[in-house]
């Protein structure tokens, strides 16, 4: 084997190669239709709101039964 063939390619020619790989994975990319985008955000806020609620009535109650036993 030649020298040239054991180098490392330039990192330029790295960057490069990597970008390119990234522009054609994002061409795969299945994006959701604005309609499909909107509704997994009302899913998301329900749900984060849903959970803050239990965690907040779990609080409560913990809250409560430390009081009792202090």
């Amino acid at each position: 084997m030649s020298n040239r063939e054991n180098e490392k390619p330039k990192f330029t020619t790295r960057v490069k190669s990597y970008f390119r790989g990234v522009k054609s994975e994002l061409r795969k990319v299945n994006w959701p239709t604005k309609k499909e985008l909107t509704n997994y955000t009302v899913v998301v806020l329900v749900t984060t709101l849903a959970m803050t609620l239990v965690i907040w009535g779990l609080d409560l109650v913990f809250e409560n039964l430390v009081a009792l036993i202090v």
